[in-house]
């Protein structure tokens, strides 16, 4: 049976309209004569969606009870028994109910296109797994329904389904989305222009991107070679010299004109390794082109032309930006130049653009064979040997009669040029051979003491010598020197393979291996480099005095020019350091460390930020349930008490004292009630602002705990706490409200006829005491959640609190030094755990049979 096909319509956030495209669909479908069913809809009470479901079968829903309420859910067996032609399934997203086929949503549409039904189903963008994190970094609110990345891509067709935030936020004010009564809310909160915006872009970036994938899965199926010009990607060629930067901002420049146009930086390096540009260059270019929004590549290939242009094609870019030439004129005797070359062979589909930089005609300049830093004993003693070393060795073979011959001669004085190139590297060698030269012929070949060669087989035999001296020594250097470099490249690659271990270790512990701070990341670049200290620099503008953000070691830097070296970061930042000068190889790991510890303070004052981010938006949700609760949980028992004295003062009514007497009982219960939730509000605003400040001694709990019951129903609550209990060190009266709170709320959710328990013992240094019920539970992720402020969970009726109790207990029992925590009751329930420091001096409590009594 063949797979059916997925169409998802994809939205930037709720209310934008997805369902509504859906059922449109299913409509045009049905005109089409298509069997089509409405598998499941979610119309939330917006009239328009359930006028759009008007004409469309709907199969019927599966009924599911969990924790005691009945939820509906798609019936899969059903959809699969009816088998229509296709299926239309709102929210891909969603988590079934426990007792469901499958648990995710997205695995009963799986079901369904594999028994060959179509699909036609929704889902926001927020939802997709991979975009968990960039979404609560935006809205500050965690996905929790996920659907993942590889079910809406393996899609056949996506279409996203896109409203300005302006038109949503109009629709959302006229209650076109949510009810009247949360629309306040959520504008000032998830909807808001800026959420809205984020998530827009991200919608549509994620669709371009998907885009592009069947873009070039067509034409690499189709095999098209030729260019399609459908978004404009501007490819820079960069040779690693200082003219890269000038073609990076002139592509930049041209990106810019075009709607979505794509900067691709690539080097193009030979297999070989031996010629290769600057590596510190082409690091300010790479951070060049990444601050520009492009992407750098690092290619290998022998043609650099034809590598160029199969990168080109590979990526299907539209331009080219090349640099002209910096070869001199009769340097093009040895071919035309990689411009000339891109230009003839780029075709008609790819524009190649030679833009004109301060470099042009200067030379590419040779490269410098840089000898390995030997020492100074090496280099003395290679120089000795050099020039010193035939000069002994004449001494030695005139002395000789008779000699080893002329053949031998040379083969001496061609061991003492490799020893001078071992020892003192390629010039001593140089000496040794020229010196050797001039000695061979002087007293070895005939007419001797003479600068004069009678046999011309001796001028070709000396020839050969040099030749060959220098040529073995040439070898002898080059292998040592890429010993050296080989050896160097290692200890780089050490020191960048941490640098790159500690990005992705990024939160880490010292411990683990990651740089917790910005002063352990200097700490290690002075030990690298054995400096005497290291500080990191910054200034706000180029006039403005220099500040050291951070520093190690005894000197304190205050300005670059106090350094022995300094590295740019930026045009705002630089690390000094001091206590030598480094060699100009060694600058090149040290830019890295520099733009490492730039990093670092960037991701430490964003993460103070993001933490001041987090208390605003806490104050701002906090602000908001307080609006919400002072506008309905306390105008609720101002409405009874209201009601209540008008009655009373009503003159065309003759109460009884009955009548009296209950209505003086209702103003006296909703007097409490705001009593009570004032004083929580009050609470919670002094442990918000700190000014909660206990008053520790020692306490009984068999005293203080009755204390907290008083307030509670007869018999709702059984006390068992022994009476050779240890001492505890609280706030006696702050513990009292601690309890009466979280007692109170056991109370709330017990069943009737189940007390609640509330019982005390000793564990290690600390007395707990448990407040048990028997009510409906709490999930293990709500068992966090619930001691937040505002929070009520399950089916708490409105009017019953503001969902502070928790929070406040909590917060006046870390205020003592204390815990509050939630667990399982075995049986069904929840027990609170309240931990307190037991009283110092105070023994554990022996065994005994506690007291128990009921309240």
């Amino acid at each position: 049976m063949a797979r059916g096909k997925l169409r998802i319509y994809l939205g930037a956030a709720p209310g934008v309209g997805k369902t509504y495209a859906m059922l449109a669909e299913a409509h045009r479908r049905v005109e089409r004569g298509t069997d089509c069913v409405v598998a499941f809809v979610e119309h939330h009470g917006r009239a328009r969606t359930q006028t759009m479901m008007s004409g469309l079968e709907v199969v019927r829903r599966q009924e599911l009870e969990h924790r005691g309420s009945v939820f509906t859910e798609m019936d899969l067996r059903a959809v699969l028994a009816r088998a229509p032609a296709v299926a239309v399934v709102d929210e891909l997203a969603h988590t079934n109910v426990p007792g469901s086929p499958h648990t995710k949503r997205w695995q009963d549409v799986e079901e369904l296109l594999r028994a060959g039904i179509d699909v036609v189903t929704t889902v926001n963008i927020q939802h997709l797994e991979s975009l968990g994190d960039v979404v609560e970094s935006i809205t500050g609110v965690r996905q929790r329904e996920t659907v993942p990345d590889e079910v809406v891509r393996r899609a056949d067709q996506i279409e996203l389904v896109d409203m300005s935030p302006q038109t949503l936020r109009r629709r959302m004010a006229h209650g076109n989305i949510y009810a009247p009564d949360k629309v306040d809310a959520a504008l000032s909160n998830y909807f808001r222009p800026g959420n809205l915006t984020a998530l827009r872009e991200l919608a549509l970036l994620w669709t371009a991107d998907r885009v592009d994938e069947y873009l070039q899965e067509y034409r690499s199926e189709h095999r098209v070679s030729t260019i399609w010009q459908a978004r404009e990607r501007i490819v820079v060629g960069l040779t690693g010299g200082p003219e890269g930067r000038t073609l990076i901002r002139r592509a930049a420049r041209m990106a810019t004109k075009g709607a979505g146009g794509e900067i691709l930086a690539v080097y193009i390096a030979r297999s070989d390794g031996l010629t290769s540009g600057s590596t510190e260059e082409l690091g300010v270019q790479r951070s060049l082109v990444e601050d520009l929004g492009g992407t750098f590549h690092h290619v290998v290939g022998d043609d650099v032309p034809d590598a160029l242009l199969e990168f080109a094609r590979g990526v299907n870019a539209t331009q080219v930006v090349l640099g002209s030439s910096r070869r001199k004129a009769w340097q093009y005797v040895f071919g035309p130049g990689v411009g000339a070359t891109v230009a003839r062979d780029s075709g008609p589909d790819l524009d190649v653009h030679i833009v004109t930089h301060g470099e042009v005609a200067k030379g590419r300049g040779l490269p410098v064979a840089r000898g390995a830093r030997l020492g100074r004993s090496r280099t003395v003693g290679g120089w000795t040997l050099g020039v010193g070393g035939p000069a002994l060795l004449t001494l030695l073979l005139t002395r000789l009669d008779p000699g080893p011959g002329f053949a031998n001669d040379v083969l001496f004085f061609l061991c003492l040029t490799v020893g001078a190139a071992l020892v003192g590297g390629l010039l001593p060698a140089l000496a040794s051979a020229t010196v050797g030269s001039l000695l061979l012929n002087f007293y070895f070949t005939p007419p001797t003491y003479t600068w004069t060669i009678a046999d011309p087989e001796n001028i070709v035999a000396i020839a050969v010598f040099f030749a060959v001296a220098v040529a073995v020594a040439s070898v002898v250097d080059l292998a040592a020197r890429r010993t050296h470099q080989a050896a160097r490249l290692r200890a780089e690659s050490e020191v960048l393979s941490f640098l790159a271990g500690s990005v992705l270790r990024t939160g880490a512990s010292p411990a683990e291996g990651g740089e917790a701070t910005l002063e352990a990341l200097l700490e290690r670049v002075r030990e690298t480099f054995a400096m005497e200290s290291v500080a990191l620099l910054e200034r706000s503008s180029d006039v403005d005095p220099w500040a050291c953000v951070a520093g190690v070691g005894p000197a304190t830097l205050r300005r670059p020019e106090e350094a022995d070296v300094d590295v740019p970061v930026g045009g705002h930042l630089a690390l000094a350091l001091s206590g030598r000068v480094l060699p100009a190889e060694d600058r090149r790991v040290l830019a890295a460390f520099a733009a490492q510890a730039a990093g670092v303070l960037d991701r430490e004052r964003l993460v103070g930020e993001a933490a001041q981010a987090r208390e605003l938006a806490e104050g701002n949700r906090i602000r908001t349930a307080l609006l919400a609760a002072v506008s309905h949980d306390l105008r609720t028992p101002l409405a009874g008490i209201k009601a209540a004295v008008t009655s009373l003062r009503s003159q065309d009514v003759a109460w009884s004292a009955e009548d009296e007497a209950e209505l003086l009982a209702g103003i006296e219960d909703g007097a409490d009630r705001l009593d009570h939730l004032v004083e929580n509000l009050l609470d919670m605003s002094r442990l918000h602002t700190g000014t909660v400040t206990p008053l520790i001694r020692e306490a009984d709990l068999d005293e203080v705990v009755p204390m907290a019951l008083s307030g509670l129903p007869e018999g709702s609550v059984v006390l068992d706490v022994p009476e050779q209990l240890p001492m505890v060190e609280v706030d006696p009266g702050l513990l009292e409200r601690s309890v009466a709170n979280i007692a109170e709320n056991a109370v709330k959710y017990s069943p009737d006829g189940e007390p609640v328990l509330i019982s005390a013992s000793t564990l290690g240094e600390r007395v707990e005491l448990r407040i048990v019920d028997r009510g409906i539970g709490v999930p293990d992720d709500a068992k966090i959640r619930i001691f937040e402020p505002f929070q009520r969970y399950g089916d708490a009726p409105r009017g019953s609190g503001v969902g502070l109790g928790l929070a406040v207990a909590r917060g006046f029992a870390e205020a003592m030094g204390g815990t509050l925590s939630a667990e399982d009751t075995p049986g069904g329930g929840t027990t609170m755990v309240l931990s307190l420091r037991r009283a110092a001096g105070q023994a554990s409590a022996r065994p005994g049979l506690p007291a128990t009594t009921t309240s």
